[in-house]
């Protein structure tokens, strides 16, 4: 990182072998590098994957009474959040099932809270890769 000072955030990436593909995704604590939440590999796509791992941080910050912002590095993901709605084309199967039910409830989730948290923008080309990534590019 550059210039930046975070004292206290949660970043979170998704990162998916194919799209669709096995899709897994993670939120990070930025000051110590601890991983604080992990979900999959299930069947789904990096979209998907950063959208519920978006929402999943705001659940667990709100449920831990914490009031520290969440960055994402998907401009997807976060207008989903804005939106509370996944624009996903991702087909029902059996195999996707799980991932589409996840989606279903976090839209239901953000339909039925109100967050403080901040969803920010994680600037990779200032700050260099999110901490959350998965280092498979």
């Amino acid at each position: 990182m550059s210039e930046m000072n975070i004292k206290e955030a949660l970043c979170v990436d998704a990162a998916c072998s194919g799209n669709p593909g096995m899709m897994e995704y993670r939120g990070v604590h930025i000051p110590s590098g601890r991983v604080v939440f992990h979900f999959g590999p299930i069947k789904g796509t990096n979209n998907i994957g950063e959208f519920l791992a978006i929402v999943h941080g705001l659940a667990l910050l709100e449920q831990r009474g914490l009031s520290m912002p969440v960055y994402s590095d998907s401009v997807s993901g976060m207008a989903w959040v804005r939106n509370r709605k996944a624009k996903t084309t991702l087909e029902r199967t059996e195999e996707t099932a799980q991932a589409l039910d996840l989606v279903a409830r976090a839209e239901n989730w953000l339909r039925t809270h109100s967050y403080r948290n901040q969803v920010l923008k994680w600037q990779t080309e200032e700050w260099g890769e999110i901490p959350a990534d998965f280092g498979r590019k």
